[in-house]
C-alpha cells in the first residue's frame, strides 16, 4: 500500500519531501501503536501559487499521504484542496485544481479505503494556534529549533523554506519556513487509537513567518482540535501535548 502511494507520487511527478514510519519511530521509543507511515510530496510550482497571498497555508502544505491500520483494515487518509480552501480562504482556483489534479494521480494507484481529512463542520483557521514573536524572522527560527532539540525526547526531520523553493520557480513569496519535528513516545501514544493524527502529528509542524507588516508569526496544530475533526473527540494525551508544545514555543520566542 505504501509503495503504491510512492510510485503514485512519482507518476504524478511529485517530488518525495520525507517520509515518516510512525510506528516504527515509536516501537524503538518504547510506545506501541498501530501501523502507520506518512509521505510528505510536494510541488514547488503548485506550493508557491497556493501560498502567493495566503503563507499560513504553508502550515497545510506539502501534500500528505498517511497508510495506516484502522479498526477495518488498511486505509489511506490525506489532505485535499477543499481542506485548504476552508481552512485558509484560499481562493486560487486553478492552484487548487493543479492540487487536486497531482493528488488524483498519486490515489489512483491505491487500491485500498481513501479518505480526504473531513471539511464538513470546518471553519477558517480552525485549529491553529498562533503566537508573535519578540525577535526576527531568522532569530526566531533559530530559537524555536534550539527549544525543540532541547527535549530529550524530540527527532528532528527538517525544515522546507517556501520563499526559497518559490526563487527557484522564479516567484517571490515573502519570508516563511516550515519547521518539521517529532516526539515518537508521546506521538505514539497520543495515535495508538487516533492514527489518523499521524498527517498532522508525530511529526509536528511549526510554521514561521513574517506577515505584510513584518511582524514574525508562529503557527502550529492543536492536536486536541485535530482530533476531534478526525474523530469527534479528544484525550487527555492530546490536551497534554497541546500544553506542552504552547508552552516551549512561547518560551522560545518571548524576549528575555
Amino acid at each position: 500500500m505504501f509503495e503504491a502511494i510512492r510510485v503514485g507520487s512519482a507518476a504524478a511527478e511529485l517530488d518525495e519531501v520525507l517520509e515518516i514510519d510512525h510506528a516504527r519511530l515509536a516501537a524503538q521509543a518504547g510506545a506501541s501503536m498501530p501501523p502507520a507511515r506518512v509521505l510528505l510530496i510536494s510541488d514547488a510550482e503548485i506550493v508557491s501559487r497556493l501560498l502567493d497571498g495566503h503563507p499560513r497555508a504553508g502550515l497545510d502544505l506539502p501534500f500528505r499521504v498517511l497508510a495506516y491500520e484502522g479498526t477495518d483494515g488498511p486505509a489511506v487518509a490525506y489532505t485535499d484542496d477543499a481542506f485548504l480552501r476552508v481552512r485558509h480562504g484560499l481562493d486560487n482556483a486553478e492552484a487548487l485544481a493543479a492540487l487536486d489534479r497531482a493528488l488524483d494521480g498519486v490515489l489512483a494507484r491505491i487500491k485500498v479505503p481513501t479518505q480526504a481529512v473531513p471539511v464538513e463542520g470546518l471553519t477558517r483557521d480552525q485549529g491553529i494556534v498562533e503566537l508573535v514573536s519578540d525577535h526576527g524572522y531568522r532569530d526566531t527560527i533559530d530559537r524555536l529549533k534550539q527549544a525543540v532539540m532541547g527535549q530529550d525526547d524530540t527527532v528532528w526531520f527538517g525544515e522546507i523554506n517556501y520563499a526559497a523553493e518559490a526563487r527557484e520557480v522564479g516567484r517571490k513569496l515573502q519570508p516563511a519556513t516550515l519547521l518539521l519535528f517529532g516526539g515518537p513516545a508521546p506521538g505514539g501514544v497520543a495515535m495508538a487509537e487516533y492514527p489518523r493524527l499521524g498527517l498532522d502529528a508525530f511529526c509536528q509542524k511549526l510554521l514561521v513567518y513574517e506577515d505584510d507588516s513584518g511582524q514574525v508569526r508562529v503557527l502550529f496544530n492543536s492536536i486536541a482540535a485535530l482530533a476531534q475533526l478526525h474523530y469527534g473527540e479528544a484525550a487527555k494525551p492530546h490536551r497534554m501535548l497541546d500544553k506542552r508544545l504552547s508552552e516551549t514555543f512561547a518560551a522560545a520566542i518571548a524576549r528575555p
